[in-house]
C-alpha cells in the first residue's frame, strides 16, 4: 500500500512545476479573455491560442535549457551577463503586470460570486466579502511558506478547475465546423454595435498565454527542483503536458461563450454576465460548473500572483526563497489586499484584466530577445548553445511578440 502510494507520490511530483505553472497561467485573465473573444468574435480567433501555446512550449523549452545547463535561473543570468538593469526591469514590469492582475482577479472572482449567490440568498452576499474570504484563502495557502505545499494545494484547485471548464465544453460547445474555421488565422471585423475591433482581445489572449513571468519563474522552479540536463526529457513532458492542457481548458472556456452567447449576439462587458446569461441558455448546471471553474481558477492564479514580488527579489539577489520571513509576509499581505480595490470602489474588473493582460503581451519582445542572446553565447552554453532551428523558432515567436505588442498597444489606446 505505502509502495504504491510513494508512486504515485513520485509521479505525480514530476509534474508538479508544471500544474504550478498551468495554474499561474490559466486564471481569470485567461478566462475574461477567452470568454470575451467567444462571446465576440466565436471561435474566430482560436488560432491565437494555438499559436500562443506553440509560441509558450518552445519558450519553457528553451528557458529551462538554459538553466538545467548553466545552474543560473533568468533573472541571475540577466543581471551577470547583460546588465543589472534589465534584471531590474523584470522586477518591476512584472510586479506592475501582477498588481494590475491581482485587481482584476479578486475583482472577476468576487463578482462571479456575488452574482450566483443570488441564486441561493435574496440579494445575494456582498462582493467585498468574497473578495475578503478569497484573499484569506490565498494568504493562509501562502503563510505554510513552503513550495512543495503551494505546489500540491495548486495541483487540487487546478484539477478542479480543469474538470468544471472541460464539462463546460461539452455541455455548451459550438458546432465543430466553427471551431475548425477558428484554426485559420483572421482578424474579425468589428460588430456593427461596437467601436472597438478586436485588437485589445487579440494581444490580451497573447499576453495571458505567453506570459514572461511564466518563463522566469519555471527557471527558479527548474533549479529548486535540481534538474540538470540529463532531465530534459522530463522537462520536456512536463511542459508539453502543462501546455495541452493550457489549449484544452482556454479554447474550452472560448467554445462555452461562443456556442451560447456568440450566436445570441450579447456579448460581454463583466465576467458576473456569463452567470446572468448562461442561465435562461444552458440550464443551473451548466452556470453552477462555470462559476466554480472560475472560482478555481481566480484563487489558482492569485496565488503565484502574490508570490511574484519576493520570488523575483529572493532569485534577483540569490538570497534563499524563505516565505515565513516576515519581510516577505508583510509584502504578500499588502500585495494580496489590493484585490480589494475593484470591490470595494466598483471599478471595472473585466477592463482592468484585458489592460493587465495585453500589457504582459508588450514586454514579451524583451523577454525573447534575453534568451536569444544568453543561448547563443558558447562560454555559458557550450555544446548546448542553440541551434539553427532554435533560433529560427525564436526569430518567429520575435516577430509573433512584436505583433502582438503592436496591436496591443493600439487596443490600449482606442479604448482610452
Amino acid at each position: 500500500m505505502n509502495s504504491t502510494k510513494n508512486k504515485i507520490s513520485k509521479g505525480l511530483a514530476l509534474f508538479l512545476p508544471g500544474i504550478f505553472l498551468l495554474g499561474f497561467n490559466i486564471g481569470t485573465g485567461s478566462v475574461t479573455s477567452m470568454a470575451k473573444a467567444g462571446a465576440t468574435y466565436g471561435m474566430s480567433l482560436l488560432w491565437t491560442i494555438v499559436a500562443s501555446c506553440l509560441a509558450t512550449y518552445f519558450m519553457i523549452n528553451l528557458y529551462s535549457r538554459y538553466t538545467m545547463v548553466t545552474g543560473e535561473t533568468a533573472l541571475q543570468a540577466f543581471k551577470k551577463h547583460i546588465h543589472p538593469a534589465v534584471g531590474i526591469f523584470f522586477i518591476l514590469a512584472l510586479t506592475f503586470g501582477v498588481m494590475g492582475s491581482v485587481m482584476g482577479v479578486m475583482g472577476i472572482v468576487a463578482d462571479i460570486s456575488h452574482v450566483w449567490s443570488k441564486s441561493f440568498i435574496t440579494g445575494g452576499i456582498p462582493a467585498t466579502y468574497f473578495a475578503a474570504f478569497y484573499i484569506i484563502i490565498v494568504y493562509f495557502i501562502f503563510w505554510n511558506g513552503e513550495t512543495q505545499f503551494f505546489e500540491r494545494a495548486l495541483a487540487v484547485i487546478v484539477a478542479v478547475m480543469s474538470a468544471c471548464f472541460l464539462m463546460n465544453f461539452f455541455i455548451l460547445m459550438p458546432p465543430p465546423s466553427e471551431i475548425l474555421n477558428g484554426l485559420i488565422p483572421n482578424v474579425p471585423t468589428i460588430p456593427e454595435d461596437q467601436d472597438k475591433g478586436p485588437y485589445l482581445v487579440i494581444a490580451s489572449m497573447v499576453g495571458t498565454t505567453v506570459f514572461s513571468g511564466l518563463f522566469i519563474i519555471r527557471t527558479t522552479l527548474i533549479k529548486e527542483a535540481g534538474w540538470g540536463i540529463q532531465d530534459a526529457k522530463v522537462q520536456r513532458r512536463d511542459a508539453i503536458v502543462s501546455v495541452v492542457l493550457m489549449f484544452i481548458i482556454s479554447m474550452s472556456i472560448m467554445a462555452a461563450a461562443a456556442g451560447t452567447l456568440f450566436p445570441e449576439n450579447l456579448g460581454l462587458t463583466k465576467a458576473s454576465q456569463m452567470i446572468e446569461l448562461l442561465e435562461p441558455l444552458a440550464g443551473k448546471m451548466a452556470v453552477a460548473i462555470f462559476a466554480i471553474g472560475i472560482i478555481a481558477a481566480g484563487v489558482s492564479s492569485q496565488f503565484p500572483n502574490v508570490l511574484m514580488l519576493p520570488w523575483l527579489l529572493c532569485d534577483y539577489n540569490e538570497s534563499s526563497r524563505n516565505m515565513k520571513l516576515t519581510k516577505y509576509r508583510i509584502m504578500v499581505f499588502f500585495i494580496s489586499l489590493l484585490g480589494l480595490v475593484v470591490p470595494i470602489f466598483d471599478a471595472r474588473p473585466v477592463f482592468v484584466m484585458i489592460i493587465s493582460q495585453a500589457f504582459n503581451s508588450v514586454i514579451l519582445p524583451v523577454t525573447v530577445a534575453c534568451i536569444m542572446y544568453l543561448g547563443n553565447r558558447k562560454d555559458l552554453m557550450g555544446e548546448y548553445k542553440f541551434n539553427l532551428t532554435s533560433n529560427i523558432i525564436l526569430l518567429l515567436i520575435f516577430a509573433f511578440s512584436i505583433f502582438t505588442s503592436a496591436i496591443g498597444i493600439k487596443g490600449v489606446l482606442q479604448s482610452i
